[in-house]
């Protein structure tokens, strides 16, 4: 009987094929001499990460091997523990020898490309600046808490109830066609992009206990042809005043107090006859603007008037007991005859140096 040590009948073998016999000495030297051909071969400190995990980590042949050893009688054991720990710590010792190799030519190679000449001209990074749009709106809505008025906001995808229905939108309103708002399909499901921020208002006298004093501002959305000046999507604040015994003349104070914020002392206020489903009286609001380029002048400005008692039913608020004012202006048009732009096209194309030309005004 041959005296070659032999692995008893019970010792399980590995499924994997890649895994050498831990007693076979010449399989796992073979395992050895391609993981430092592996490793030799790496030529970044990727490249060795992946040989690494490839010949060291938990598939690997050497791991696999290793774990042979548990499944072997007693008196092999410690002869496959010498081979599989001698061999596996051959690679470990060319890993770190690599790597500290590959880590000295990678810092070597970032201290080249990211040398620094201190002799050269620096380079100046311009500071932006907030939209002008932006910090208009800011200023909007500050003259307005000032006033004790909250702030509310909604969804810009909006239910066809919301935007047209509870504002006494009648089912013939032109503004209902395709033609003029943009509908979400499936049309079944009534959705559309708001084309004011009305139903904010609506929202508003849903959620919020009387009275109520919100200013709605946000973005819009209509079929518009973009040119000097329209756009298809621009930004609107809108007011809402809810209380009992509210007037025209509340109305006209408020929006003369706010004119006179926002364009000086000199400022002033008509209101001229006009029609509008959500409100009764209605009326155009124009204002007379002391600083205009070309001199002072009138300048139509929004909409504004009584709130509809539709309106107020469609919110479950008996008009018989509470009125209530509304009123609304675009801040792209604010912004045109506040500050004398002409074309609308300077607002939405981002160049930096027309948002330069307002500073960092808050």
């Amino acid at each position: 009987m041959s005296d070659t040590p032999q692995k008893t009948a019970a010792a399980p073998h590995s499924s994997n094929p890649a895994a050498p016999d831990p007693l076979d000495e010449a399989a796992v030297g073979a395992a050895v001499e391609q993981a430092l051909a592996a490793i030799a071969a790496a030529a970044s400190l990727d490249e060795l990460k992946a040989a690494r995990l490839a010949h060291t980590g938990e598939k690997s042949p050497l791991s696999l091997a290793n774990r042979e050893i548990g499944g072997l009688s007693k008196e092999f054991k410690a002869a496959a523990g010498k081979l599989l720990g001698a061999s596996r710590g051959r690679v470990a010792k060319a890993l770190a020898a690599r790597s500290g190799v590959l880590e000295a030519e990678d810092a070597a190679r970032i201290l080249v490309e990211e040398t620094v000449d201190v002799t050269a001209a620096p380079r100046r990074r311009r500071a932006g600046a907030r939209h002008p749009l932006s910090t208009l709106q800011d200023r909007v809505c500050d003259i307005f808490v000032g006033m004790g008025w909250e702030i509310a906001e909604g969804p810009e995808l909006e239910s066809e109830w919301f935007n047209f229905d509870a504002l006494n939108f009648k089912p013939d309103h032109p503004a209902r066609e395709m033609q003029d708002t943009f509908f979400v399909e499936p049309p079944e499901a009534h959705l559309l992009l708001r084309t004011h921020t009305s139903p904010v208002q609506v929202r508003s006298l849903l959620e919020r206990e009387l009275p109520v004093y919100v200013l709605c501002p946000g973005k819009v959305f209509r079929t518009d042809e973009l040119d000097a000046t329209h756009t298809p999507v621009f930004h609107q604040f809108e007011g809402l005043a809810i209380d009992k015994k509210l007037s025209m003349a509340d109305l006209r104070g408020t929006l003369e107090h706010f004119a006179r914020q926002m364009f000086g002392d000199g400022a002033s206020i008509r209101l001229r006859p006009n029609f509008f489903p959500f409100t009764e009286p209605s009326a155009e609001l124009d204002i007379w603007h002391p600083g205009a380029k070309g001199g002072p002048r009138w300048i139509e400005w929004g909409g504004c008037g009584m709130v509809n008692p539709n309106v107020l039913r469609a919110a479950g608020i008996d008009p018989d007991e509470y009125s209530g004012f509304a009123f609304g202006m675009g801040i792209e048009r604010t912004l045109m005859f506040r500050n004398e732009v002409s074309d609308m096209h300077d607002m939405i194309e981002g160049d930096i140096r027309f948002s330069e030309h307002f500073g960092m005004e808050i």
